[in-house]
């Protein structure tokens, strides 16, 4: 025979408090301790919670919240009685279930560990992988729109306008435009210029746009001198270098800023102007590069080394601690200079410029200071 008393309603010296999950309204309920815990408001039918339903909640001190896995979200049975809550915790095996164990607290770190590792081998691998087979791959429309946000940035950074002298624009071009036949680049919405700022750098950005700095232009004793560091930025737009760049930067963001159009909006254009100013090509990208230079200065009938003689007075006189000088962004090496020095063969092809075109080229900015 069962014991009665089991059965009989739970009493309490202080209120049991019963949140139904679908009113706000507060009721003073007893408890019945019987096969399942029954909770009765006075003049109302008794609501049934089976204990192996019941799981404890956060409460503050002294109160015992309970809900049931099997009842609305938000009922709630709160239980002031030591006595009272002792007895019906005794009854209720699965309490605390839901609350994670040493062993499920083991299971989190350990797949945190697997998460942060994951991060980490997208960010040295996965990341790097994507850019060097998405970069060739971008739509020229989506690659001028990217470049077009990182002109606007560079152009904030160095100079507002590009300088425009007619005659030494005309020089500019044919440079330019000498290079790049010998380079075999056909894409006629390449554009190249000028910007009037003393720091001494070149830059190549995505959608064919090639920059060179007046710094630079001022440093530059020869258009041999330019033209094989202007070689070996068209290089780095042959091979997609300042796209992989950006979508390596540019992380996960970019590459779901690609997938989804959004590569002209402000993230975009931070990470546009980070490579313009802090870029810093792999060592493969710049010896693909100075490959580049060397063959189209030799197809010209120039030599290469002249413009690796202008980085080496730069390195002399600055010692590359400015961020935006051409050796933060082209890192120059022993093996670099050995490399050009291998590559010198006497000059078989005719100047690449008049010496009346030179000078018009050094002054495309005006004669004043910048």
């Amino acid at each position: 025979m069962s014991d009665i008393s089991a059965y009989a309603p739970a009493q309490s010296t202080k209120p049991t408090i019963f949140f139904d999950g679908t009113s706000s309204r507060r009721r003073q309920v007893t408890l019945t301790l019987a096969d399942a815990l029954e909770i009765a408001e006075e003049g109302g039918a008794p609501v049934r919670w089976s204990y192996a339903d019941i799981r404890r909640a956060d409460s503050p001190p002294g109160i015992l919240r309970l809900s049931s896995i099997t009842a609305p979200p938000l009922a709630r049975l709160e239980i002031r009685d030591a006595a009272l809550a002792a007895d019906v915790t005794a009854r209720c095996l699965r309490l605390d279930e839901h609350r994670t164990s040493r062993r499920g607290v083991v299971k989190i770190v350990g797949w945190s560990a697997a998460a942060a590792i994951s991060i980490v081998c997208v960010v040295l691998f996965g990341v790097p992988l994507a850019a060097d087979r998405l970069a060739p791959l971008v739509p020229k429309p989506v690659e001028r729109r990217i470049g077009d946000a990182a002109e606007v940035q560079m152009k904030t950074i160095f100079g507002r306008n590009v300088c425009e002298d007619p005659a030494g624009k005309a020089a500019f071009t044919k440079l330019v435009n000498r290079l790049r036949d010998a380079a075999g680049l056909d894409d006629d919405s390449m554009m190249a210029g000028v910007l009037p700022t003393s720091v001494p750098n070149a830059f190549a950005l995505p959608g064919g746009k090639v920059f060179v700095l007046k710094g630079l232009l001022d440093k530059a004793e020869s258009p041999d001198e330019l033209a094989g560091i202007l070689a070996h930025e068209l290089g780095h737009l042959k091979h997609y270098d300042s796209m992989r760049g950006l979508i390596y930067n540019g992380g996960t963001s970019f590459l779901i800023g690609l997938l989804f159009g959004d590569v002209t909006g402000s993230s975009a254009v931070i990470f546009a102007s980070r490579s313009v100013v802090e870029a810093s090509y792999s060592r493969e990208a710049e010896t693909a590069a100075d490959t580049f230079a060397i063959e189209v200065m030799h197809k010209l009938g120039r030599s290469p080394k002249p413009a690796f003689e202008l980085m080496f007075r730069i390195t002399g006189k600055e010692g590359g601690s400015k961020l935006t000088t051409i050796l933060a962004s082209h890192p120059l090496t022993e093996d670099r200079l050995a490399r050009m020095t291998r590559e010198d063969r006497p000059v078989g092809g005719p100047p690449l410029l008049t010496d009346k075109e030179w000078q018009s080229l050094k002054l495309i900015c005006g004669s004043g200071k910048v």
